[in-house]
């Protein structure tokens, strides 16, 4: 908890904000009011701050009014030193409330957005993937940048349209005690020019939603053209890609423009609404104070009441249409991407409760260097009963390639589940059936998915291996067993070498080792290898093979490949069956390909 002293100045921790509690039947109105509703520590506060910014602003007709009926027009000096008084003290309050309520309210705000980040950053991160467009770089820069930002800026309706519709009702109070019509008119409108906005934005609800969906094409598109610049200039494809681009970036313009028209015809029927209204109201009151029912300080009052009440309703109305509208329509993007994932509050509840009872024996698994690993009658795409035990210090090779490799892979990652089997890591059942989608909250801590076609960090070839973790001599001996030595040898900074964003200034193999050497420097005690050499020579496969088994000794490993090389150096091959129908899967001992011991 934060004293209220760091209401005014961004604290040195995060700001708690309420749980986004996200399932199958949050919709995404439902979810912009639990965003609206996440940091009431600071929503309330900066909204009663505001509303009485909004109640000192209402308050200077009111004051001006009864200063010229009790003070001008009586000809008293005290009373008009009173007024005055009173004139200054509601002018320091009101620019008072107004700059410490804004600056509260924001940093609000800014806690939500940093929260919603993080959720969006952890379902992108997280291993077991995300599926559809979000899968793109240039969509998930956009769903975690703009969308974001728009949803978050949805916590602002707690403050400024509340306190605008408590200036409103207040100035229909006051008019109320000068001129009942006056008071019931503006009473009646207020909830009138509310009910126009929600039926005028339907519309710019729907044209956010196109302009943001066309706005992440675009840098998808984008994205897709610089990471594979180097294919498209080998196949003389230049100008196709860039024309797809500029078709692309036009269907956003087009999309940007449809929304601000919208945008524009929405704020201007509000405003032309409003202003005709207000207009209506300062007339009646002219024409009372014609008649003689009101005095020239109540005529006054009206007058500059119904002057002030102007803004405050255009403002409920196109300010809080538009927010809203651009909100709701984030909110939709951002709930088909956190769907794809378990909600952030089911994981930080199950984290909560569980963390006691778990840490210390994570702790002892990730340590131990005896954990069984169990593939039973696994069951998935065109594998079909793939049984297998992983001994300690064995090197096991899955015979697999293409589609049901990628398969096998995904299971073991946690990235699917199987249709049929289980897969037990320590006696913990980590993949089955019938539960969806396997725990996203983590893979189990003693293994480690490396996948076939990894990304590598921004920094040196050093850097992206010795991660947090990861000692100096662990990192050298992967180094080395994945032929980074002799790569070290090719590049101007050996080790030191910055590799570029995603290895962009290395090949595919020299990439590939320097993935490999990751994994090996994590020294988990089960590992799951995809093809990790297909993009190096013969000769450089052999070795790492040997040197692989030699740096995994007294650990699980399993490689899914077809490679000789490391079939060459497994204790023993597993070949399954890819269609039913067939044997059952076999294993061969160390040395065996991957058909020893199936019928020829």
């Amino acid at each position: 908890m934060h004293p209220p002293a760091m209401w005014i100045q961004a604290p040195e921790h995060p700001v708690p904000v309420r749980r986004l509690r996200i399932d199958d039947r949050t919709t995404p109105r439902r979810l912009t009011l639990r965003v609206i509703a996440a940091t009431p520590r600071y929503t309330v506060p900066a909204s009663l701050l505001v509303v009485a910014h909004m109640i000192g602003e209402a308050l200077v007709p009111v004051l001006m009014g009864l200063a010229i009926d009790r003070a001008v027009a009586t000809g008293d000096a005290a009373q008009l030193v009173l007024w005055l008084v009173l004139l200054a003290l509601d002018f320091a309050m009101l620019s008072f409330t107004y700059r410490f309520g804004s600056r509260i309210g924001l940093l609000g705000e800014q806690a939500v957005q940093h929260r919603l980040r993080m959720l969006v950053a952890g379902t992108l991160l997280h291993p077991a993937g995300v599926e559809g467009e979000a899968k793109r770089p240039g969509v998930a820069l956009s769903l975690a940048t703009s969308d974001v930002d728009r949803l978050a800026r949805a916590s602002l309706l707690a403050i400024y349209p509340v306190s605008e519709v408590a200036a409103v009702l207040f100035g229909g109070v006051v008019l109320l005690g000068i001129s009942w019509p006056l008071g019931v008119a503006v009473l009646v409108g207020a909830p009138l020019v509310l009910w126009l906005t929600e039926l005028f934005g339907r519309p710019l609800n729907r044209r956010s939603a196109e302009e943001q969906a066309a706005a992440a094409a675009a840098a998808g598109r984008a994205a897709d053209l610089l990471d594979g610049y180097r294919v498209i200039r080998g196949i003389g494809a230049e100008a196709e890609a860039a024309e797809r681009y500029r078709r692309a970036s036009r269907r956003a313009l087009d999309g940007t423009l449809r929304a601000r028209r919208s945008e524009g015809m929405f704020v201007g029927s509000m405003d032309l609404v409003t202003g005709l209204f207000v207009t209506a109201v300062a007339l009646a009151a002219g024409l009372s104070a014609f008649s003689g029912d009101l005095s020239v300080g109540g005529f006054i009052t009206v007058v500059g009441l119904t002057s002030f009440l102007l803004e405050p309703m255009q403002n409920v109305a196109s300010y809080t249409g538009t927010l809203w509208a651009a909100a709701t329509a984030s909110a939709g993007r951002l709930l088909e991407l956190l769907r794809s994932g378990e909600a952030e509050a089911e994981r930080e509840g199950r984290s909560e409760d569980e963390s006691d009872d778990t840490s210390e024996t994570d702790a002892h698994r990730a340590a131990a260097d005896d954990v069984p690993l169990r593939v039973d009658g696994l069951r998935v795409g065109s594998l079909a009963g793939l049984s297998f035990e992983v001994g300690a210090g064995e090197l096991v090779c899955v015979a697999l390639e293409g589609a049901a490799a990628d398969e096998l892979v995904e299971v073991l990652g946690a990235r699917r589940p199987p249709v049929a089997g289980s897969i037990r890591v320590d006696g913990d059942v980590v993949a089955e059936p019938g539960a969806g989608c396997p725990d996203r909250a983590g893979l189990h801590p003693a293994m480690l998915v490396a996948p076939h076609a990894p990304e590598l960090f921004a920094g040196t070839v050093r850097e992206n291996v010795m991660l947090d973790g990861v000692s100096p001599a662990a990192a050298a001996a992967a180094l080395t067993a994945a032929g980074c030595d002799e790569l070290a040898e090719t590049l101007s900074e050996g080790h030191d070498t910055v590799v570029g964003e995603r290895g962009g200034s290395l090949s595919g193999g020299q990439r590939q080792r320097i993935a490999l050497a990751r994994a090996l420097a994590r020294r988990s005690p089960v590992l799951v290898l995809h093809d990790p050499t297909t993009a190096v020579d013969a000769v450089t496969e052999a070795g790492i093979a040997r040197r692989l088994r030699e740096l995994r000794a007294g650990s699980r490993t399993v490689v899914v490949t077809r490679s000789p090389a490391l079939l060459a150096v497994a204790d023993r091959v597993v070949a399954p069956r890819e269609t039913p129908g067939q044997a059952a899967p076999r294993t061969a001992p160390r040395g065996g390909g991957p058909n020893d011991g199936e019928p020829r």
